[in-house]
């Protein structure tokens, strides 16, 4: 007599697989941009015009901390700035594919789920590189000039890419949960604007008001700006306080918490949608 057997299981992913889909998935996102370039507008442009405005048009009217050169010390805040840029853009992208029925699709597909977020954000991390380099072009054209060693500059430009890295994982967050178009632009404009200026992006810890100087040390924003600038050689303020004195440690924090809760959190939502 002849056994029933229980049907097969799926056949199991191979190892080379989620890597190969996650590719696929991130060259689509690419092509997708260079057929809508408008999306990328905000992220050249607000960087740029805070470099051109504050940086070079206004850069006798402010004093660098130390004596030094104000466009040295505010380039590693337009650095930061970049990745900031990128939250909202990111954000809604994520928003219009779920709004658009995407999402399901690459749900209903024999594919990886992680592999449909980690692309998106491989993709933007892509973008977001090359608008720093062209920052850092623009940067270097108005007087910019970094002084350290060239493994310590290449150091500071991974700090700077690690961190646009991370806010890519937060604009994917943000799109996975607040999902509204116009309510993302909304948050990400916010963002943008309150982050950079409370922290030492811009102006240093010590022109805030007293009460205010704790949040702009400890801001993760200040963190990534001194990390940069010290290994740029560029001008630092003077701080008493553990982040000014020690901004790689920070840094590192920082960068563990965000990613770790933003990966987790928007890999789990995308997760159970998919129940």
């Amino acid at each position: 007599m002849e056994v029933a057997h229980a049907p097969a299981s799926p056949p199991a992913v191979t190892n080379g697989r989620p890597v190969t889909e996650t590719f696929a998935l991130a060259g689509r996102r690419l092509r997708h941009l260079r057929r809508t370039p408008g999306r990328l507008v905000g992220i050249v442009l607000n960087p740029l015009v805070m470099l051109l405005a504050v940086g070079y048009l206004f850069k006798d009217a402010i004093v660098a901390p130390q004596g030094g050169d104000y466009q040295e010390y505010l380039m590693a805040g337009i650095a930061v700035q970049v990745g900031l840029a990128g939250i909202g853009p990111t954000a809604i992208s994520i928003a219009m594919d779920l709004r658009a029925g995407l999402m399901d699709r690459f749900r209903s597909l024999p594919i990886s789920r992680a592999a449909v977020l980690v692309a998106h954000a491989l993709a933007d991390l892509l973008v977001g590189l090359a608008v720093l380099a062209v920052i850092t072009l623009v940067g270097l054209a108005i007087g910019w000039r970094p002084h350290g060693d060239p493994l310590s500059v290449a150091a500071g430009f991974a700090v700077a890419g690690g961190f646009i890295f991370v806010m890519v994982w937060v604009g994917i967050t943000l799109g996975m949960m607040v999902k509204n178009v116009e309510s993302i632009d909304s948050i990400g404009a916010l963002v943008l604007v309150v982050c950079t200026f409370l922290s030492n992006a811009v102006f240093p810890a010590s022109a805030m008001p007293a009460w205010l100087r704790p949040v702009v040390e400890w801001n993760p924003i200040s963190a990534v700006a001194d990390s940069c600038r010290h290994l740029w050689g560029n001008p630092t303020a003077n701080s008493t306080g553990f982040p000014g004195e020690h901004p790689h440690l920070v840094v590192s924090m920082w960068f563990a918490v965000l990613l770790v809760g933003t990966v987790w959190t928007s890999l789990s939502r995308f997760r159970r949608a998919a129940v």
